[in-house]
């Protein structure tokens, strides 16, 4: 049933055609995209160019929901741990381009002559 309501939506819709030819989408992702969401505007908004005026301020307002719910100090720790790794990474390449080549001594050379 559900394949063929997925061909119905694909005939109603043929500019889904064009994602598939260039490239960017595949049957089965548009497949599971309907499985999951159905005909909803919001979910086919970027392939079907469809947005109403509703559907832009919940995004706004969802958007401003998902910045509430963000823990800056886990942020901010996270970015202090790659901070440090980074900083453990460039001393190790400096310690490889600082040691100094080993060059033995001359046979004649006795200390420093």
């Amino acid at each position: 049933m559900a394949k063929e309501e997925f061909k119905e939506f694909v005939r109603k819709n043929p500019k889904l055609i064009t994602y598939v030819k260039d490239g960017s989408m595949t049957w089965q992702k548009f497949y599971e995209m309907h499985d999951l969401y159905g005909e909803d505007e919001n979910a086919w908004k970027d392939y079907l160019g469809v947005a109403t005026a509703g559907a832009a301020i919940a995004s706004t307002a969802s958007v401003t929901d998902f910045m509430k719910n963000i823990d800056l100090d886990s942020i901010q720790n996270g970015v202090n741990s790659m901070q440090r790794i980074l900083g453990l990474f460039q001393d190790i390449g400096k310690n490889k381009e600082t040691k100094e080549e080993y060059k033995p001594r001359p046979l004649y050379k006795h200390f420093e002559d």
